[in-house]
């Protein structure tokens, strides 16, 4: 890990959507609020995002694409920039993970991981 991804902190909280799923017809809608945090000591500009989400069924989709949420931040150092966004699974547990493509001040590019984490309506017993 070089000294620029390891600037970059992510955590992730989540929730399952209950009133917006339908469990009948397999759509079950969960929410992710991400925070990302500059460690760092330059600013850092959020370029693009790569996203793997699995449900328990093992199918994979992947989600490409330009910033997030419609903006492409730039993160300062000992800041931070949070968002939510969702996504809709067919199955009530499931798991992201991905990246995201940063872009230092300097113009070096690099790539911000984002920990693999959990979907999963609350009382699950997986």
């Amino acid at each position: 890990m070089t000294a620029l991804e390891a600037s970059i902190r992510i955590e992730v909280e989540t929730e399952y959507i209950e009133q917006q799923s339908d469990p009948e017809q397999d759509k079950f809608l969960f929410s992710y609020t991400i925070t990302i945090f500059n460690e760092g000591a330059a600013p850092a500009k959020l370029e693009s995002r790569h996203w793997i989400i699995t449900d328990a069924n093992g199918r994979t989709s992947e989600v490409q694409g330009s910033g997030v949420v419609g903006e492409t931040p730039t993160i300062d150092p000992n800041t931070s920039y949070q968002y939510t966004s969702g996504t809709v699974l067919e199955t009530p547990l499931g798991v992201m993970e991905g990246s995201y493509d940063m872009l230092s001040s300097d113009g070096q590019v690099f790539k911000a991981n984002i920990p693999a984490f959990r979907l999963a309506v609350p009382g699950l017993l997986h």
